[in-house]
């Protein structure tokens, strides 16, 4: 059974930092597309960043780009965020999910970690 937990969240204030991590198992990890997902309160979930299977090529949503940055340990099976000079607006529910193409759609998720930052 294919499992992937979110953690680091928490709250925050505005310009501070944060990392998540999302730990999978049950599958064979370096053979997924992985990325982080957002949902806000009465927002629609949006894509934050995804890495592929050798971490060779990212992405990052123009609103994250320049101030998280992702990575992946295939060993440790493990995904990160890195979230820096945060703000308010980055408050949302963290996901992690994975999928077997670049394209999608996204196979696995995680519950989620919530993050919230103060003004």
């Amino acid at each position: 059974q294919v499992h992937l937990v979110e953690s680091g969240g928490g709250l925050v204030q505005a310009g501070d930092s944060l990392t998540l991590s999302c730990t999978a198992s049950g599958l064979t990890f370096g053979n997924y597309f992985v990325g982080w997902f957002r949902q806000a309160p009465g927002k629609e979930r949006e894509t934050v960043s995804a890495i592929s299977w050798t971490g060779s090529r990212t992405y990052y949503a123009n609103s994250v780009k320049g101030r998280f940055t992702i990575s992946r340990d295939n060993v440790k099976n493990t995904l990160y965020l890195q979230m820096t000079s945060l703000k308010p607006e980055d408050t949302a529910v963290y996901y992690c999910a994975a999928s077997k193409t670049m394209t999608g759609p996204y196979d696995y998720w995680g519950q989620g970690t919530q993050v919230t930052v103060s003004s």
